[in-house]
């Protein structure tokens, strides 16, 4: 790889970590938020919710507009309202405009994942799983190392430290993505400025992205409105069944527009792209219930201190960044199955040894499981982008890189759920134990999914 890629992703990368860094930086902000706006934690756990949320209904479509508009403009773009949300959320005179502010950072970020992957993709050719590598160390290593930091700026400052935080990544990524990203000349984008409204609505898909919006938000809030030791409301089930109901009539369009927003058609075409993604959701409710329970687990169960949890979930972060580099230049050379078979077994060994967990464990006992996911996700986040790099199209990366990435909030929501039915109102030992048993479980679906996964053959960057 030529020290120009190198730069390109560098630069790229920079950008792509503020999406995983916001996302997990606020969970250990949860109770300063509390104490500073008053509220209940069921309302503040809003901040995080909402983020997942825009997050995984803005990256297919900010995908969609990069495949029209340039990658390298819609990127840059995102870098500027990453900016303008991070220097206004300090200073959210209410909850609910911090709540907007983190939409927007969240639409921001968004748009930095979906086209950064897109623009890996196009403009690296040589050794594809090294540079997949790279950008997972960006953003496993921000998501894994996030509650540490987060714990530390609290500690010196306060809540609204975590935004300005993001100010010189924000500063630094723009200056070289200006520089490095070459300008992409887009056949549609000049014809598409021309147009009316209503054929610029149609080529957009504009009634796609708002049946796909409908249908996602509250199928996502009825989700995350169960809890493990309260019957669901007939009101969240109605609000379910609507979202699922407003799906359905989005799949329908989809299927007979002839610009649609993510073209169904041309994911059947490469059922592969589907299969990723689906395993994505699975490697990410496996690795996010690990990074949301393990913090709980040793606050509320064995009261272990917030800075104290920080410095042990730092074994997840080293882990992560660890095998990163050593699964690109692996999956260069073998290709990803062998590197996500390891990982889901590491997976399966991990929730074992978290099943296995009592009140007699010494702390640093949960650091092998904490290791043992850490590894598996430096795994999977390089054999997951490679086998997409491998499985996508160019003349659809924009949206398969932005479906992928939504796979990763999918998994991230469906985490909190499994904690939620798992634990009921309280962590506890014997939730934590069933919490183990679930766990592996899914970790043994996701081995048999990794070993029936064919490989597809590589398609052409031209």
């Amino acid at each position: 790889m030529g020290t120009r890629s190198r730069w390109l992703i560098i630069s790229v990368g920079l950008g792509m970590l503020l999406n995983p860094l916001n996302s997990s930086m606020v969970a250990v902000v949860i109770p300063r938020l509390q104490k500073a706006f008053q509220l209940d934690f069921t309302v503040i756990s809003w901040i995080i919710f909402a983020f997942y949320i825009a997050s995984t209904i803005a990256n297919p479509v900010v995908g969609k507009v990069s495949d029209i508009w340039g990658r390298k403009n819609v990127f840059l773009a995102g870098l500027l309202i990453t900016l303008a949300a991070s220097l206004g959320a300090p200073f959210a005179p209410t909850f609910g405009s911090l709540i907007a502010l983190r939409v927007v950072q969240s639409i921001g970020t968004s748009m930095l994942i979906s086209v950064g992957m897109a623009i890996i993709r196009i403009q690296v050719q040589e050794k594809q799983g090294a540079a997949a590598s790279m950008l997972t160390i960006f953003q496993s290593g921000a998501a894994a190392i996030g509650p540490f930091v987060g714990g530390i700026l609290i500690y010196w400052w306060d809540w609204y430290a975590i935004f300005f935080v993001n100010i010189p990544f924000v500063i630094i990524s723009f200056l070289l993505a200006w520089k490095m990203i070459p300008s992409d000349e887009m056949p549609k984008a000049s014809v598409i400025r021309n147009m009316s409204f209503g054929k610029w609505w149609g080529v957009m898909d504009g009634a796609g992205i708002l049946l796909f919006t409908a249908g996602l938000v509250p199928l996502l809030i009825a989700l995350l409105s169960i809890e493990g030791d309260s019957p669901i409301s007939f009101t969240h089930v109605m609000i379910g069944v609507a979202g699922l109901i407003t799906i359905s009539a989005f799949i329908r369009h989809e299927l007979k527009v002839t610009t649609p927003f993510i073209p169904m058609r041309s994911f059947a075409k490469y059922p592969a792209i589907t299969w990723i993604n689906i395993e994505f959701i699975v490697v990410n409710l496996l690795f996010y219930t690990l990074f949301f329970g393990i913090p709980s687990y040793l606050q509320v169960v064995r009261h272990v201190s917030e800075f104290h949890t920080g410095i042990l979930m730092l074994t997840l972060g080293l882990s992560s960044l660890v095998a990163s580099p050593l699964a690109g230049r692996w999956i260069d050379k073998s290709g990803p199955k062998p590197a996500l078979l390891t990982a889901a077994i590491l997976m399966i060994l991990g929730s074992l040894w978290l099943a296995n967990l009592n009140e007699d464990s010494p702390l640093l006992s949960v650091c092998v499981a904490l290791a043992a996911f850490g590894f598996s996700n430096g795994l999977n986040g390089v054999g997951m982008q490679a086998a997409l790099f491998k499985s996508s199209p160019k003349e659809i990366i924009g949206v398969a890189s932005g479906l992928f990435s939504s796979s990763r909030n999918l998994g991230a929501i469906l985490s909190s759920l499994l904690i939620a039915i798992m634990m009921g109102g309280q962590f506890s030992y014997k939730g934590f134990h069933l919490l183990g048993v679930a766990l592996t479980i899914i970790a043994l679906c996701l081995l048999y999914m990794s070993w029936a996964r064919r490989e597809p053959a590589q398609h052409p960057q031209s």
